[in-house]
């Protein structure tokens, strides 16, 4: 799943705003996103666009994890 977030200044303030995209459709988002900027291009108030996903299916949990006793990953050195 992927979100574009954007803010509009209103007032004198930053109102958040979001748009979901289903995980296939990542064009369409990245089309939202450039249509986002045209129109911040064009002078409106439009800031802070991003994207991020999500995918439903993922495997692990985000984040940092905690390791158990026996990990012992080290770093390879030149």
């Amino acid at each position: 799943m992927y979100m574009v977030y954007w803010s509009t200044i209103e007032e004198g303030a930053g109102v958040p705003h979001a748009e979901p995209f289903d995980t296939s459709d990542m064009v369409e988002a990245m089309k939202f996103m450039e249509a986002l900027r045209a129109r911040q291009r064009a002078g409106e108030a439009v800031r802070f666009i991003t994207m991020c996903s999500e995918h439903p299916d993922v495997v692990g949990h985000p984040g940092v994890d905690v390791t158990g006793p026996d990990y012992n990953w080290k770093k390879r050195r030149r």
